[in-house]
């Protein structure tokens, strides 16, 4: 009698945290995008310097169980963004082509002046925090300066949200093959169904647009993209799940409901702005 009841309440858990879930995506989804089309320049860059610094505190919370890192050069490194948007796109490209030695010179000064009590293996994880989090969402700045920059934003959060929110319920409920030890739960039908997701919120949002924002963006190469995108969003996924296993931590944080904190939230978003960029600057 006692072995039902856990499993019931189990159940009900289970349950809760996938209606949460969902439900944050679902909701916070549709927002995200109606203030990245409709925000002006200052709106679109305080909400990427905000998620940028949250997302660098919680990366700082989990990484310093295994290392000190230099968390004064990882903070600076957001100003980046600010910067970011006030200056056009080669500026920008300029602006990161100088910061990588800029950085470098500063962290290992930072390991002279203390004498080695900050040591490389404190120098490497602030490099990555910088390189993987204020670096990879300036691409977002990026292509918000792209011709119909505020629109393909939206593209990338229902491509990398998309694959999330499939890939969670059908692995959870219906996967059977698993991948990797990186991320044991992670499965073969998680994957595919991300993929899916990721197309059909992408041809959502394609008809979406096509009819109220006067474009015309083509389904089919949406799609091919969308497909893509969705595996490197999944990419993404396993990177935070790498570092947060070297951590030996679960999430980042406890900020959204269903999904942890920010970084947990936006894993996948962050590798996959990059490759859109490039994607949309050749492609679209």
């Amino acid at each position: 009698m006692v072995k039902l009841i856990n499993i019931q309440n189990i159940s009900e858990k289970e349950i809760n945290m996938n209606l949460k879930r969902v439900l944050t995506t679902l909701i916070g989804l549709p927002i995200v995008i109606m203030v990245l089309i409709l925000g002006n320049e200052y709106i679109i860059g305080g909400i990427v310097l905000l998620a940028s610094i949250i997302c660098m505190y919680e990366y700082f919370n989990v990484i310093k169980k295994v290392c000190k890192p230099v968390q004064w050069i990882g903070y600076l490194s957001n100003v980046l963004i600010v910067i970011a948007s006030f200056f056009q796109i080669e500026i920008i490209k300029t602006l990161v082509i100088f910061s990588i030695p800029i950085f470098m010179l500063l962290l290992f000064l930072q390991v002279i002046i203390t004498n080695m009590k900050t040591t490389f293996k404190d120098v490497a994880y602030t490099l990555l925090s910088i390189v993987y989090i204020p670096f990879f969402l300036m691409f977002v700045e990026l292509i918000r300066k792209m011709e119909n920059g505020k629109i393909l934003i939206g593209f990338i959060f229902a491509i990398a949200w998309g694959t999330d929110i499939l890939a969670y319920l059908i692995g959870k409920h219906f996967g059977k093959h698993y991948f990797s030890k990186v991320s044991p739960k992670k499965t073969i039908e998680g994957s595919v169904a991300g993929i899916i997701g990721a197309i059909v919120f992408t041809l959502v949002y394609t008809i979406i647009v096509n009819k109220f924002c006067n474009v015309e963006y083509s389904y089919i190469k949406l799609t091919i993209i969308s497909a893509l995108l969705s595996v490197i969003s999944q990419i993404g996924d396993f990177a935070a799940s790498i570092i947060k296993r070297f951590a030996d931590t679960k999430d980042y944080g406890n900020l959204i409901p269903g999904h942890g904190g920010m970084l947990d939230r936006i894993d996948s978003l962050l590798f996959v702005a990059p490759f859109a960029y490039m994607i949309f600057y050749y492609l679209i």
